[in-house]
């Protein structure tokens, strides 16, 4: 296993994170066991989840599927960095969505519960609440790290301008602020090369991309579907009618690598600069194990700048569109 440090932060974690959001909803608990099981045994020691994962009625559940998992001990939480997740609501009340302090701490002490644990490594905030100050969440934030529950706190699906407001609000506290931001962030959807990097970058924060294959888009889809039957519906139909041609082209050039479509998106993500960890998301284990593979992959100049070709990406704003 590669390991780095998460942004400037002296956190080392795995180059692959685990991401949980299957667990619960498509994943029972014993196999989500034995998938967190075989990735701290191949050496990944950085774990996703969120305190709404599990939807629905079952919202919580990931977390307690994993802190379950830590009450196994043998060194489960010791060998483990855990990042989780605040934002969404968990029940309808006012106060129980967003980041006030109020909802902070109450958020925070329900994962830990959930988790089995007396503290969250990467507490993220997993949207911007444009309606709370930044005083009073990083208020809340430093009244947690110093009772020990938090270490290190991420952000999520922040613009490159929320980074910018949240790091010179901390700077004004010396407060360390985030160390990582969480984004959509594949070779279909390339938007953050605009402003959301280049302040990651800027700032010191570790880019963990979610959703490194589109949704199954950059996982061989168009064989799936011709050859192997498979059907495709809503959204993804949409897009795969969108980008078929560019999709077609990449899926050839994964053949003449010999390589999976799948393996090829998630080892171009591990090539860019400033990314961290691509977050990947088993529902089997079968996919895991293939997923690790990705490792042992290198990509040539001449087949980064053919990806290059087939799905343009940009520049940092405002290069990318002004003279």
């Amino acid at each position: 296993m590669q390991y780095t440090h998460l942004g400037r932060s002296g956190l080392s974690v795995s180059r692959l994170c685990l991401g949980t959001m299957n667990f619960g909803p498509e994943t029972g608990e014993a196999d989500a066991h034995a998938i967190m099981d075989a990735a701290r045994e191949a050496g990944i020691n950085f774990f996703d989840t969120a305190n709404v994962y599990g939807w629905g009625e079952n919202k919580g559940r990931t977390e307690e599927i994993i802190g379950n998992w830590f009450a196994k001990g043998g060194g489960r939480r010791e060998d483990t960095v855990i990042a989780t997740k605040l934002y969404g609501s968990m029940r309808d009340w006012p106060n129980a969505t967003f980041l006030s302090a109020l909802n902070i701490r109450r958020a925070l002490d329900a994962s830990l519960r959930r988790l089995q644990t007396d503290h969250i490594d990467l507490y993220q905030f997993h949207h911007i609440d444009l309606a709370t100050p930044w005083e009073e969440i990083w208020q809340a934030m430093e009244t947690a790290v110093a009772q020990g529950k938090i270490i290190y706190n991420g952000s999520s699906n922040f613009a490159g301008w929320n980074i910018a407001q949240a790091q010179e609000a901390a700077k004004r506290r010396n407060y360390l602020g985030l160390i990582s931001e969480q984004s959509i962030y594949n070779l279909l959807n390339r938007a953050v090369e605009l402003e959301v990097l280049p302040a990651a970058q800027h700032y010191g924060l570790g880019l963990l991309p979610w959703s490194p294959l589109q949704g199954g888009l950059l996982g061989g889809i168009l064989r799936k579907t011709e050859q192997e039957g498979r059907r495709t519906s809503g959204r993804t139909l949409e897009l795969l009618k969108k980008y078929e041609d560019q999709i077609r082209r990449y899926e050839e050039l994964a053949g003449q690598l010999g390589v999976e479509p799948a393996l090829l998106g998630l080892a171009w993500l591990l090539h860019r600069p400033g990314v961290t960890a691509p977050i990947v998301g088993p529902r089997t284990m079968e996919q895991f194990r293939d997923q690790l593979t990705v490792l042992d992959l290198e990509l040539d100049e001449a087949t980064l700048q053919q990806l290059d070709e087939i799905f343009p990406g940009h520049k940092p704003a405002p290069q990318d569109y002004a003279w």
